[in-house]
Order: structure tokens, then C-alpha cells, then sequence
């Protein structure tokens, strides 16, 4: 069974067109972790709301809004997990309706398998959150309302790609054995500001293990809804420092992640 992981804050109008799409997946042997960096009561009834509507289970692990915790509420979603295979996506990226069926056959032993993302234009995504439907959603319409990276929108399966060692990972869009993450301490809570500790931390740690990068370009496809960014550009260079500083030393186990020292 794969376990989805979707990191949330806030946006359930997002979220909801991402458990529409969950439901079309043409493989049906999975879980939603949803991990939402909040505690919001108006989740809890949308969850309700969506657990009678929808055929897979859904779990949710939540907590208090004090700032960005992200990686907090990931590790609590990995521990959360029943599944031996995880997905990561972000709350705002509606899943192809093959993503689940390539990665389960793609996620393996020592690998870290990437995908790409196609960045849905401002035309179509008010269009779909308008009519609360994701049925116009397809590769002709994005492309006509202006999306971009289209390459990574065509679906092809038998496409043999060229898995490119350095390659980071996207927090969007990956997947991986739940003993790999266990395995590098899951995420590191050191990062408090949004930038690299959710993907690019964790990837070089898993690098270091000795795991490979596999690609999932045209396999397995998001469309990542439009939004204005709300990232902090000296949060950003704030927080690649600190990476920076982890690399130097080398610990490919991150000390304050899943399990804390004593």
C-alpha cells in the first residue's frame, strides 16, 4: 500500500480538488496522510464531509499555528503512515490520475524516485476552483489558458528517462520507501522558514546513504495550482546557510527529526 502524504495550511479549496483527483486514481491501493501545519476546526468538518464522499481512507495529524513547522508535521505524518511505500505532495498539486500507478511499481529499495511539476496558469485555476471540479482539467486546456512547463505534462509511461544524479528533489512530487526516511531521521525541525529543509535537506541526506535519484519525468505529473508566492527571499538565503552549514558537517541522520536525543 502507498501512504500520500499532503502538506496543508490553510487552503481547502485547494485541497479539496486534490481528494477529487485521489479518487480518480487508476490505482486504488492507498491512504491519504494528510498533515496540516495548523488546527483548524473548519478542517475537521471538511474532513468529515470528505471521509462520507470519498472511497480511500483519510487520516489527518494537525497541529497548533506557531509559525512555519512543516517538517514537524511531516515527521508526525511518516509516523502516522501505514503504508511501506510514501508519496509526498504539496496542498497545491492535484495528482494525475496515473501518479499513484507509476510510483508503485517505481518506488524501490535505495531509491529516491523525483517528479516534476507543470505549473498551472491563473486562467485555468480560477476556472476549476470556480466550478469546485477538476473535469476540465487536462493537458489541452492548460495548455490553451497559458500553463507552463507543458513538456512535463505529457503522459508517457514507456519514456525512458535519464535518471540524473543531481537532481534535487521536490517536495511536490516524490516518492520513496517509508524505511529510507526512518532511516536519515526524517526531516530536520531545524528549519523553521520555508525554502529547503522540506526537499533539498532531506534529499542530499538520502544521497549520502547512498540512495539514488530515479526519474518520473511524463510518468508522474502534478499540476501545481496558481498562487501568488509567499516565499521570503531572506528566509530563503537564511535557511540555505543553515543547509550549508549541515553539509559541512556531514550528519546524514538528522539530530532533531522523528526520534529527539535525550
Amino acid at each position: 500500500m502507498i501512504s500520500i502524504i499532503i502538506s496543508f495550511y490553510k487552503r481547502r479549496d485547494f485541497l479539496d480538488l486534490i481528494l477529487q483527483a485521489l479518487e480518480k486514481q487508476s490505482y486504488r491501493k492507498f491512504e491519504v496522510v494528510l498533515a496540516e501545519d495548523d488546527n483548524a476546526e473548519e478542517t475537521l468538518s471538511f474532513l468529515k464531509e470528505a471521509r462520507a464522499k470519498y472511497s480511500y481512507p483519510i487520516k489527518h495529524v494537525s497541529q497548533e499555528d506557531e509559525g512555519f513547522r512543516k517538517n514537524k508535521i511531516l515527521n508526525a505524518a511518516v509516523l502516522a503512515a501505514d503504508g511501506e511505500q510514501l508519496v509526498f505532495l504539496d496542498g497545491d498539486c492535484i495528482p494525475h490520475r496515473h501518479l499513484l500507478k507509476v510510483y508503485t511499481k517505481a518506488v524501490q529499495e535505495n531509491r529516491i524516485c523525483y517528479g516534476r511539476r507543470v505549473y498551472l496558469s491563473e486562467k485555468i485555476t480560477s476556472r476549476i476552483l470556480g466550478e469546485h471540479n477538476i473535469k476540465r482539467l487536462n493537458f489541452f486546456n492548460a495548455l490553451l489558458a497559458g500553463s507552463t512547463s507543458m513538456g512535463a505534462a505529457v503522459y508517457n509511461p514507456f519514456q525512458k528517462n535519464i535518471d540524473k544524479q543531481h537532481r534535487d528533489i521536490l517536495g511536490c512530487n516524490w516518492g520513496i520507501l517509508r524505511k529510507h526516511v526512518l532511516e536519515v531521521n526524517g526531516f530536520d525541525e531545524d528549519y523553521t522558514r520555508a525554502s529547503v529543509g522540506e526537499d533539498l535537506d532531506i534529499g542530499w541526506r538520502l544521497k549520502g546513504q547512498g540512495l539514488r535519484m530515479k526519474s518520473m519525468k511524463n510518468k508522474a505529473i502534478v499540476y501545481h495550482l496558481f498562487h501568488h508566492s509567499s516565499y521570503n527571499s531572506n528566509d530563503t538565503e537564511l535557511m540555505f546557510g543553515l543547509m550549508r552549514e549541515k553539509v559541512e558537517v556531514g550528519n546524514t541522520y538528522c539530530l532533531n527529526g522523528i526520534c529527539k536525543p535525550l
